[in-house]
């Protein structure tokens, strides 16, 4: 099978049959082998119902439903397991994204040899409120993840099967597949401007907390991605440079008194002198982030999960 596009869908019954009916209409013209594969997610609408009267009229379609709502990282990753094309889309289900866009972004991935290519909705028909922090959010994930992408969040994307298989969606961590894929060993990743259409029906699932939510997601990435493995590298580094200040200036502290007392000149109590509360509290702190690599060290060398690798191609096997 060529093509499988993955469809995650929160009420959007509405929506459902004509961008089904747009789907097949451009595949079968350009005669690409295909299935779409639709994750409900615990919707309280028709959405199933309509879903359930497409699949019992092509078999082509694949219907997954949640029995309660998980977000759409949760579908994505049910999606990516349930594909069996050689090139994995995802889209949503509200009609904002051009199904005619497919073919060219099937070519992308099989002709010029990407492992990733994502929709740039270089022109958008959101409200500044949206389109404002979005572009924020996207200039600090290219700062942060070093992929010259315009627009990371959004749902046209296109895989090559091998790169869906082998990243794990989970959390809110959609917004950073790129981000995943690279991690993983997937290092060419392009993009392409793509039509962003008006929304057509409903309204839209996402509120103000994803501007919240999404730079946070991104820094628990960041760090995960570079110190999931070696957690000493991290909190034992900066746990003991602070112990050593600490420490450094607790000696500072001391020796001063001393002197001063050596000299026979008066000088104040140690507890007195409020640099002394600073230089034990930084120890304190150091030490605690010392122990806390340690601790998640031994978590990881015993964990029965084992070290999960990306390989890439097998032969005389």
């Amino acid at each position: 099978m060529q093509i499988s596009i993955v469809i995650p869908l929160l009420n959007e019954a509405e929506s459902l049959r004509d961008l089904y009916q747009w789907i097949t209409r451009v595949l079968e013209a350009h005669g690409f082998s295909f299935e779409v594969v639709f994750i409900d997610d615990g919707s309280e609408d028709d959405s199933f119902a309509v879903l359930s009267e497409l699949a019992r009229a092509d078999t082509r379609v694949k219907v997954i439903r949640f029995r309660r709502n998980h977000g759409k990282s949760a579908g994505l990753k049910v999606g990516f397991e349930a594909a069996a094309g050689e090139v994995v889309f995802t889209m949503d289900a509200d009609l904002q994204d051009s199904p005619d866009e497919l073919p060219a972004l099937y070519e992308m991935i099989q002709e010029e040899g990407y492992d990733l290519v994502s929709g740039w909705k270089k022109k958008r028909y959101d409200p500044l409120s949206k389109t404002i922090p979005t572009k924020f959010f996207n200039w600090a994930t290219r700062r942060m993840s070093k992929i010259p992408l315009h627009d990371f969040n959004c749902g046209l994307k296109a895989y090559r099967r091998e790169v869906v298989k082998n990243i794990e969606v989970q959390g809110e961590m959609h917004r950073y597949i790129p981000v995943l894929a690279k991690a993983a060993g997937f290092k060419k990743i392009g993009e392409k401007v793509v039509q962003h259409r008006a929304r057509e029906h409903g309204s839209t699932k996402f509120g103000i907390s994803r501007f919240i939510n999404g730079p946070l997601d991104l820094i628990t990435l960041s760090f995960v991605s570079r110190f999931a493995k070696r957690p000493m590298h991290f909190f034992g580094l900066y746990g003991s440079l602070m112990f050593v200040v600490g420490f450094i200036a607790t000696v500072f502290i001391g020796v001063e008194k001393i002197l001063a007392l050596r000299a026979g000149t008066p000088a104040r109590l140690v507890t007195d002198n409020p640099f002394f509360y600073l230089a034990l509290t930084t120890m304190l702190l150091g030490t605690l982030l010392f122990l806390v690599g340690f601790l998640a060290e031994l978590v990881i060398r015993n964990s029965p999960r084992k070290e999960e690798y990306t390989i890439a191609e097998k032969r005389n096997l």
